[in-house]
Parts: C-alpha cells; sequence; structure tokens
C-alpha cells in the first residue's frame, strides 16, 4: 500500500534536539529498506499560494488556505504492507516526537 505522510509542526510539542532529531538519518535507513519512495521539505506556510476559482473567477491569493500555528513542513511517500507498518515507520521519525505526522493510505480514482 502506498501512504502520503505529511510531516507537520507543532507548536505544543517537545522542542527540536539535534542529538535526537537527525531526520537524516530516518531519511537513510527508510531509503535503504526501500519503503520511503519519494519526499522533501516544503518551503513555509507564509510562501504558500492558494488558488480558487468561484463564479468562473480566478482567485490567488499569498499565503496558506487556512491560518493556523501548524503547517505541512514536507512530505514522505511510503510503501508499505498495511496501516501498522506504516504507523511504525512514522513512530521512528524525528518529528513523531517535536512534530506531528499524518498518515493517508492512496485513494486511486477507480476505487
Amino acid at each position: 500500500m502506498h501512504f502520503m505522510m505529511f510531516v507537520a509542526t507543532d507548536p505544543e510539542a517537545e522542542p527540536y534536539s539535534a542529538d535526537k532529531d537527525n531526520v537524516e538519518e530516518w531519511v537513510e535507513e527508510m531509503d535503504r529498506r526501500g519503503v520511503r519512495l519519494s519526499g522533501e521539505r516544503l518551503r513555509p506556510a507564509a510562501d504558500a499560494t492558494t488558488v480558487r476559482v468561484r463564479n468562473d473567477e480566478l482567485l490567488v491569493t499569498d499565503g496558506p488556505f487556512a491560518e493556523t500555528k501548524e503547517w505541512i513542513a514536507g512530505y514522505d511517500i511510503l510503501e508499505c504492507a498495511d496501516l501498522e507498518e506504516a504507523i511504525a515507520v512514522a513512530a521512528k521519525h524525528p518529528m513523531a516526537r517535536f512534530g506531528r505526522l499524518e498518515l493517508r493510505a492512496f485513494w486511486p480514482f477507480g476505487d
């Protein structure tokens, strides 16, 4: 199964610790295991552009759709046997401690 893992900030979580939170180690392990298919950091929410069409009018707004303290900092596409494995993979990610991770299974068109 393919999962999208959204990597998000969480202002109420424990603080970042350089010695505990080495994301590069997680990336190297998951790449080696073939679990992580792709992943990238994202620019801050302040750099977002929101696109909408209302009454046939294009509306383009600087910034995110919603004003929140949390924001999506990155993503990873995972290939796991099931949700249980995806949870185990996410639990090893440093952002599970000082951020939050949201897992969503892919939902292919036609299903």
